[in-house]
């Protein structure tokens, strides 16, 4: 994803952030003072003081996250609303500067919304996922290997695939892919495979499900089953039938000793009927065809 902040909107980023480095820092002792006020009695005065006095905070945070393609304007909002949470949620009584608890509901915002935004495709579902995308790089660098330095120079060799996986507690297989994930953009499959090609990309996706043929075949093939199974059982005994239907037909099969109390029988003359069933039912089977 690419930033096309247009003149207009830089400009006035421009002026938010000259404006929010030109607010002083506050001392502890009037932030305590103003997150009481908020916190106690509501004083909109107050919460506007604090929030100003911090928006230098989410401009420092917005332009760590700027090489992720996402406008610098919209990073800032997330921001401030990641500031806005801190000031509801701080308490003062805590010996925890407010700019200290802020940072954190401040990241975490924007790292939200660059998840969302970053890709079509839904990125970082799991914290793992989460640790990698927003770390994979700063290790890549880490370890002298910015352009790939697997075989013919493409992607993480394999040592330095082990020291990821070991710094941030994933496997080899989620560093792997993440890698894979953060080195192309978003392609759409009806793009031409190539300047002169016919087509789209969508027309070289394998389809997994099986081919028309293949499940009409299968169809047919089971429906002769079927109905050869179908005969097998209607020249067993009721008896027979039952012990079947009960034993082998259902998804919560009934017990021997189920069935034994509902025949008056023991669970060994069930078994012995069930045999006996199953034995008519393979020699009936292999009348109707060679290989049943």
């Amino acid at each position: 994803m690419m930033n096309f902040d247009d003149s207009e909107t830089q400009r006035a980023n421009l002026a938010y952030i000259k404006a929010s480095m030109r607010v002083p820092l506050l001392s502890r002792e009037r932030e305590f003072e103003l997150a009481r006020r908020w916190r106690e009695a509501g004083d909109q005065t107050a919460l506007h003081e604090l929030i100003v006095a911090y928006a230098r905070l989410v401009v420092a945070m917005a332009a760590r996250f700027r090489h992720y393609g996402l406008p610098l304007g919209d990073l800032i909002q997330e921001g401030n609303l990641g500031l806005l949470q801190a000031a509801q949620r701080f308490e003062p009584q805590r010996a925890v500067r407010f700019s200290t608890y802020a940072a954190w509901w401040i990241r975490s915002q924007m790292q939200d919304f660059i998840l969302r935004n970053w890709s079509i495709v839904r990125t970082g579902t799991t914290a793992a996922q989460k640790s990698l995308f927003f770390n994979l790089r700063r290790l890549r660098a880490r370890i002298d290997e910015p352009n790939g330095g697997g075989p013919n120079g493409g992607g993480l060799s394999d040592a330095s695939v082990g020291k990821i996986a070991a710094t941030l507690g994933v496997s080899a297989r989620d560093v792997l892919d993440m890698d894979a994930r953060l080195s192309g953009g978003d392609l759409s499959l009806n793009l031409a495979p190539g300047e002169d090609g016919d087509g789209e990309l969508q027309d070289f996706l394998v389809d997994p499900e099986p081919s028309p043929e293949a499940t009409t075949i299968h169809a047919h093939d089971e429906a002769i089953r079927l109905r050869w199974l179908s005969e097998a059982i209607s020249e067993l005994s009721p008896r027979e039938r039952m012990v079947i239907n009960e034993r082998r037909l259902r998804e919560d099969n009934a017990t021997l000793e189920s069935l034994g109390r509902e025949f008056g029988v023991s669970k060994e003359r069930v078994r012995q009927i069930e045999h006996r069933a199953l034995g008519k039912l393979k020699t009936s089977l292999e009348r109707r065809h060679a290989e049943p």
